[in-house]
C-alpha cells in the first residue's frame, strides 16, 4: 500500500507487511518469476528483475527461493503463467487507487476486486481512469533514527547522487528520482554507507486528497488493506494524504 509519501503511511505498510510474511513472499515470488520470463534471468541485464531481487531481499526473501522463482520465469523449473493487469478506480472520499495485478484467472480476478471496491465504499473504474493522477518515480527512504545520520549530509549526498527530489518527513528522508536513475542513485548512496527503509518504483501521486478524521480514514484504510490482502495484487497505489496524528493513532 502506498499513499502520498508520509512517513507514517510507510510506517503502517511495513507494520503490515511483518505480520504477513508469508503472503508477502509469495507475491515477492510471483514477481521474480514474471520478471525473469519477460527479460531473462540476469538481474545486471533486466532492470525489472533487479528492483524485484532488491525488494525481496530487503524482506528477508531466503536467497533459494529467490533462486526457484528466477528458475520457474526462465523455464528451468515448471510455473504458472500469469497476465499483468493494472486495475483503476476510486475509494472513499474520491481517493483515486491503482492496483498492480497477476493472475491466473482474469475473469476470476476482476469479478474478487470489484467486489472489494464496491463493499469498501469505492467503485472499480475504467482503464486510465485515475493513472494520469500518478507518475512512475523511483523512492527510497532513509530512516534517519535507524541509521544515526544526520539530515544535511544525507540531502547533500541524494543530491550529489542524481535524486530529482527529496523530502524530509519527520524521521525520514524521502528521495525521489527518475525511474532510470534510480538503480544508479541508490547504488551511490549505498557505497557512501546509507541503507534505505523502503526502495522501489512506486507510483507517486501528483495530486493528494486529505483525509480529515479518524473515521474517514479508517474506510480508505480498509480498501487499502483488503486490496492488498488479495492474493493477485501486487502492489496498492492511492493518492490518499493522512496527518500523521490520525494515523498513528489507527
Amino acid at each position: 500500500m502506498a499513499g502520498h509519501s508520509k512517513w507514517a503511511n510507510i510506517k503502517h505498510k511495513k507494520a503490515k507487511m511483518d505480520s504477513q510474511k508469508g503472503k508477502i513472499f509469495t507475491k515477492l515470488a510471483k514477481e521474480i518469476s514474471v520478471a525473469a520470463k519477460e527479460g531473462g534471468g540476469d538481474p545486471d541485464a533486466n532492470y525489472r528483475l533487479n528492483a524485484a531481487i532488491q525488494k525481496a531481499k530487503a524482506a528477508n526473501l531466503p536467497a533459494e527461493n529467490i533462486e526457484r522463482a528466477i528458475k520457474r520465469g526462465t523455464g528451468e523449473l515448471e510455473g504458472v503463467n500469469y497476465e499483468q493487469i493494472v486495475y483503476e478506480g476510486y475509494g472513499p472520499e474520491g481517493t483515486a487507487v491503482l492496483c498492480n495485478i497477476l493472475t491466473d484467472n482474469r475473469n476470476r480476478t476482476a469479478g474478487e476486486i470489484r467486489h472489494i471496491f464496491s463493499r469498501k465504499g469505492g467503485n472499480l473504474g475504467e482503464t486510465g481512469c485515475v493513472s494520469w493522477m500518478f507518475e512512475q518515480k523511483g523512492l527510497l527512504v532513509v530512516d534517519l533514527k535507524e541509521t544515526g545520520l544526520e539530515e544535511d549530509d544525507v540531502l547533500l549526498m541524494a543530491i550529489e547522487a542524481g535524486a530529482e527530489d527529496v523530502n524530509t518527513e519527520d524521521s525520514a528522508v524521502e528521495i525521489y528520482t527518475t525511474t532510470d536513475q534510480f538503480n544508479e542513485v541508490k547504488t551511490r548512496l549505498e557505497q557512501e554507507g546509507i541503507s534505505f527503509s523502503v526502495a522501489e518504483i512506486s507510483m507517486i501521486p501528483k495530486t493528494t486528497v486529505t483525509i480529515e478524521s479518524p473515521e474517514k480514514a479508517a474506510k480508505v484504510l480498509a480498501l487499502m488493506d483488503e486490496l492488498e490482502e488479495h492474493d493477485d495484487v501486487q502492489e496498492v497505489f492511492s493518492n490518499y494524504n493522512i496527518p500523521d496524528e490520525i494515523m498513528e493513532n489507527l
